[in-house]
């Protein structure tokens, strides 16, 4: 490896797998999925959903929550985690202007828009909350995290739909090797379950039909797959220099080495039928790390469980990584959280690592036969990963790769 290393110091995580890190991680590592048919979606084309399970803003801390949307509230107790992880106190810098924060998000504060707009219609223009608009702009999370914790350096939101997660990552590892920061507060987050997106993408053949049996639903690389579960949380990760975060004696979970990005340029919603967009991505990565195809250990696919979209990416990692690349899909378990999936699957690519254990992809029972890689299922399985691949794709033709390597 060539490239600049970012170390990954902390990892915090609100997931439907749980909340934090070791709650997400255990259940993923089990493949148990979570989707479910939910009673307060009744009457939509699909209420089937992963949502992040008992989380209660003010139970866990969030003074004020009610200033915030849901989506910016999981971004908050994400940093929080990540930064106890780090060692790092929020307020306590040496130098605040050096502190990043890059928080992506492809619907920001939609929760709040589709409710105040029901106020709107049913009560009126005199009961819309003035608090409209700051809760719902897409760059809230991140204000409201640089609030939170203290940081006065660069804070952006970066708007790539389902890739905002990864673009995040990776442009806070630039602002590292530019030496713009020391440390980045960078990730994700999303809460688009709500009536209008939901049934927009059902709209579109999307979503998965599977309301019989929801828990088996969301099966990425499955030869009877029918479409994605939509879902919600936040990944984030505190990074740092080697140099930085060898000062301070703190240890990385994993790297960042690589980082590569692109556009389809090709249709609003589906993918490049050859996938040329994304393996413009990939090998993008593996140049900026200095890396080959045949490095790559594992792969956290962005495998959404749609017809096109897995069968597309997994010729993209057979023809980048070859046929025996171990690959697995963690939205079995988590469903598809959007704009967060690249940060929270970023997240297991790195405890992967450093763990040494590979999640299976959950419900996933008879492989595609056109996918033709090692993806691996039924139940996790262990052995040594020096370098992970994650990758992230978005509607727009936006592709993010991320390469994470051991500590």
């Amino acid at each position: 490896m060539t490239g600049f290393a970012a170390a990954i110091t902390g990892i915090g995580l609100v997931t439907p797998a749980g909340i934090g890190v070791k709650a997400s991680w255990d259940r993923v590592v089990e493949g148990r999925p979570t989707a479910a048919c939910h009673a307060d979606l009744d009457g939509l084309p699909v209420t089937m959903a992963c949502r992040v399970p008992d989380f209660d803003p003010a139970g866990l801390g969030l003074r004020g929550a009610w200033q915030w949307d849901r989506y910016a509230q999981f971004a908050l107790v994400a940093t929080r985690e990540a930064l106890a992880q780090a060692g790092l106190a929020p307020g306590g810098w040496a130098d605040s202007s050096r502190v990043a924060v890059i928080l992506g998000s492809g619907a920001g504060g939609t929760t709040t828009l589709e409710e105040q707009h029901r106020v709107l219609l049913e009560e009126g223009p005199s009961e819309v909350s003035a608090m409209t608009l700051p809760m719902g702009l897409l760059n809230m999370a991140a204000g409201q995290v640089a609030i939170d914790i203290g940081a006065h350096g660069p804070c952006v939101a970066p708007c790539t739909a389902c890739a905002a997660g990864a673009s995040a990552i990776g442009l806070g590892r630039e602002l590292l090797r530019s030496g713009v920061a020391d440390v980045v507060v960078a990730g994700g987050a999303e809460a688009p379950i709500t009536p209008l997106y939901l049934s927009s993408f059902a709209r579109m053949r999307a979503l998965s039909r599977r309301l019989d049996d929801p828990r088996a639903a969301s099966r990425p690389f499955d030869a009877g797959r029918d479409g994605f579960v939509l879902g919600e949380g936040a990944g984030v990760v505190v990074l740092e220099s080697e140099e930085g975060a060898r000062a301070r004696g703190v240890r990385p979970v994993a790297r960042v080495v690589g980082y590569g990005a692109s556009a389809d340029a090709h249709h609003v919603t589906s993918p490049h039928p050859e996938g040329r967009g994304a393996e413009l991505a990939v090998r993008a990565a593996l140049r900026d790390a200095g890396l080959t195809g045949r490095d790559i250990g594992y792969v956290n696919a962005h495998g959404t469980s749609t017809p096109l979209n897995d069968v597309i990416e997994a010729g993209v990692i057979h023809r980048v990584a070859g046929p025996d690349v171990r690959v697995s899909s963690t939205k079995g378990v988590t469903g598809h959280p959007l704009g967060a999936a690249g940060s929270i699957e970023a997240a297991f690519a790195a405890l992967t690592v450093h763990h040494g254990v590979i999640p299976p992809t959950a419900s996933t029972t008879e492989v595609d036969p056109r996918v033709e890689v090692d993806v691996v299922h039924g139940a996790a399985r262990g052995g040594r990963v020096e370098v992970a691949l994650s990758n992230s794709f978005g509607f727009g033709g936006q592709n993010a790769a991320l390469l994470i390597a051991s500590a």
